[in-house]
């Protein structure tokens, strides 16, 4: 497996410009699986993820081109294969937003139960749920989800027991199908399932108040082809910004959206971090000292939990006790370990990290266990003194297009390892 080796500290300064969100292209990439015309996209990063999921829609019998701008094609005449194997989708935790694309267009699906990192649990109980209130026929065995329709998914009205994105995605993507109206209520609000609503209007459906807590789609007969840019990335955007506030750095971040980002700059201008927006431009500038800053993860609107491990790594240089307490998953606090390996004071009461800073960091060997806890790792090892190895770099391949490239252009002392 891969490594990174990175020097610190350095105090990282310049421009860097953001890729489109993972987050957000791969349920408009599952989308494209619900029409038989062509679909055109723009920025789809190039990301590990993205990879598997190209390679899942290829085997349900999409063709993938590439022009020369990067634009991608997605061309499903025919779902030749309405499922997600195993051994496609074992690590991606995104298989799931094919169920709802696949049994509304095939009439059937059979995908594998999620994968990817060890963050917690994502059930998929809601998805099975959604779909049977729209009609679908759902059985699971041996690892995988079947859903079947004798005839057409048909609307409904479905309560979501809690907020979840991929199952608003993956119900929505469904909904857009079936016959009669369909209202989605506790519906997640985050700005990528407002992007994957936005493509599914350019294709034909019809959807009002995405981004709301309720849905309500008009199911149609069909979709057609549509052309779609996808939006920025506000967790590679936050990162950067993180790393500016820890290393002592000033980085402006272009290609963003600064308001899918309130809760998470409203934190770090707290924390003392000078943070001025400018359009699409975010102007990030450390602040001379940091103070510490208690965060609760919620949904959106509130403090993305995408960004928890990034600000964790910050509060490590905050003066004072610093509270983050994690609400959406139970087990993502695995970076502690590793953060301490490097210096930091933090200790981890159930759902809740108490930090203490500032505390020196220095270079050590650790180890990746996810795509955001290495991420605070890798921006933490900028911060630290000496060398720094991390390990299982495939975890921040999954999410971070040229991660090394970017952040040698802010003058970062990186190199990867290639496994032998």
């Amino acid at each position: 497996m891969d490594k990174f080796r990175i020097i610190g500290p350095t105090p990282l300064q310049g421009d860097v410009h953001t890729s489109g969100a993972k987050n957000s292209a791969l349920p408009v990439l599952a989308a494209c699986l619900l029409t038989s015309e062509p679909v055109i996209l723009h920025r789809i990063p190039r990301v590990r993820d993205i990879g598997t999921m190209r390679r899942l829609l290829q085997h349900n019998g999409a063709a993938i081109t590439e022009r020369d701008d990067g634009a991608l094609t997605v061309h499903t005449p025919e779902v030749t294969q309405p499922e997600a194997p195993y051994d496609l989708v074992k690590t991606m935790r995104a298989s799931s937003l094919v169920l709802g694309p696949l049994v509304a267009r095939a009439g059937r699906a059979r995908v594998s139960l999620p994968g990817g990192c060890a963050i917690g649990a994502r059930p998929i109980g809601m998805h099975v749920t959604g779909l049977e209130q729209l009609g679908a026929r759902m059985e699971q065995s041996h690892g995988y989800i079947e859903a079947t329709v004798p005839d057409r998914l048909r609307g409904c009205l479905y309560t979501f027991d809690r907020i979840t994105v991929t199952g608003t995605e993956d119900l929505l993507m469904a909904a857009v199908l079936a016959e009669g109206e369909t209202i989605l209520e506790n519906a997640a609000r985050e700005p990528e399932v407002v992007d994957v609503a936005e493509l599914l209007i350019k294709m034909g459906a019809r959807i009002e108040g995405a981004g709301t807590s309720t849905i309500r789609i008009q199911g149609v007969a069909r979709l057609h082809g549509a052309e779609h840019t996808i939006i920025p990335d506000r967790i590679e955007a936050g990162t950067f910004a993180a790393a500016a506030a820890l290393t002592g750095g000033d980085i402006r971040i272009h290609h963003c959206r600064p308001e899918h980002l309130s809760a998470f700059l409203a934190k770090l201008r707290t924390a003392g971090v000078d943070v001025r927006e400018e359009g699409s431009t975010l102007h990030v500038k450390a602040a001379r000292r940091l103070s510490s800053v208690d965060v609760d993860t919620q949904e959106h609107p509130g403090f993305a939990t995408d960004l928890q491990a990034q600000f964790m790594a910050v509060m490590t240089q905050a003066e004072g006790i610093s509270l983050i307490t994690e609400r959406i998953f139970e087990n993502r606090f695995m970076h502690v370990l590793e953060l301490a390996r490097m210096g930091a004071n933090i200790r981890v009461e159930g759902q809740r990290a108490i930090i203490a800073g500032p505390r020196r960091l220095t270079g050590a060997q650790v180890i990746a266990s996810d795509l955001r806890a290495s991420a605070s790792l890798v921006i933490a090892a900028n911060a630290a003194e000496g060398e720094t190895i991390i390990d299982r770099v495939y975890h921040i391949d999954r999410g971070y297009e040229k991660i090394e490239e970017k952040l040698r252009g802010l003058g970062a002392r990186i190199e990867r390892i290639e496994a032998k």
